[in-house]
């Protein structure tokens, strides 16, 4: 009977442990607490990094949090690494931050004001920092990109850098999306060789949030669907042989699943290099909340088939295993 009581306690230790391993080696969606949103997810010198909107009602949207990780798991809170103090002409709604290493400098591009029109103040803004926490600075000191060109509204920025080391932005909201080359201080654009210096790449459905990486000499050029307000908020694909498309559309890989969260969108693709590994990061809604700033920031993997094409991502509550980058 003595034999059989410790047996039947080992396994209940050893049941313990890998209970206890399974937990801590899950990230868990969403991945750190706080309704935040439409974050870009990134590595810098092995450790990951996710920049989100801090979702709240425009006017208190006036300033960026960040998080960083070692191994996907456990995140650390970066405090207002940008505010409206240091962004002057910035007095509500800063949006969709994206960011690039350049150098020795870190280069934040974000939105603010969500203007309406051409003569109103705000757009897309860039400061700049010597570390990926900041604190960041205004780097222009005015926006970089304050007007409507062709339609689109100057939001939702991602800054992407191409194989042969040119930079782009590629931006827009109100259906429309532009791409134009940055100058090699970030300071404006070269213009294209037709003379314009925002070039429509839309593609059908876009309404928002674009997002751009090269896979095996392929362009993938993805964006949200639906209104970020409702339940059907979803990432579309398109690929092609360069970031000027033109881009036909293929299909959505990412939406809700009603029995986990609704309106799932507005992401961004971690690659680790040398694994061939792809997460998107995304916000969704949790069910039950009704409130257009009840979003989470989460993280799940995605695949690709034997041609290429991008398999639709399942959304999970347990999210991803560990991985760590050394």
């Amino acid at each position: 009977m003595k034999n059989k009581f410790l047996f039947l306690l080992i396994i209940t230790m050893l049941s313990s442990c890998v209970v206890s391993k399974n937990k801590t080696s899950l990230a868990g969606n969403p991945i750190f607490p706080g309704w935040y949103a439409d974050p870009e997810g990134i590595i810098f010198d092995d450790e990951y990094w996710v920049y989100p909107t801090f979702s709240a009602p425009y006017e208190k949207q006036v300033f960026l949090d960040a998080f960083s990780s070692k191994d996907l798991t456990k995140w650390k809170k970066h405090e207002k690494i940008l505010d409206t103090t240091a962004i002057r002409w910035a007095h509500k709604a800063m949006w969709a931050p994206s960011i690039i290493k350049k150098d020795k400098n870190y280069f934040l591009f974000f939105g603010a004001n969500d203007i309406q029109k051409d003569n109103e103040e705000g757009g897309i803004g860039l400061a700049v920092a010597s570390k990926p926490e900041g604190p960041y600075k205004d780097y222009l000191g005015k926006p970089l990109i304050d007007k409507f060109y062709n339609g689109a509204q100057p939001i939702d920025q991602f800054v992407f850098k191409d194989v042969d080391g040119q930079y782009y932005l590629i931006y827009g909201g109100w259906g429309h999306c532009n791409i134009a080359k940055l100058n090699d201080d970030f300071s404006g654009f070269i213009p294209f060789d037709t003379g314009e210096r925002f070039k429509e790449i839309t593609p059908e459905s876009y309404v928002e949030g674009p997002f751009m990486f090269i896979r095996n000499g392929k362009y993938y050029f993805m964006w949200s669907e639906g209104g970020w307000t409702g339940p059907n908020y979803s990432v579309a694909y398109a690929i092609a042989d360069s970031p000027m498309g033109p881009f036909k559309r293929i299909g959505k890989i990412l939406e809700q699943n009603k029995e986990i969260a609704t309106g799932a969108g507005h992401h961004s693709v971690i690659i680790v290099p040398k694994q061939d590994k792809y997460y998107i990061v995304y916000h969704r809604r949790p069910l039950g909340e009704t409130d257009g700033n009840s979003r989470v920031t989460c993280i799940d993997e995605m695949h690709f088939d034997e041609n290429g094409f991008i398999i639709p991502a399942v959304i999970t509550n347990e999210g991803v295993k560990a991985n760590k980058l050394k």
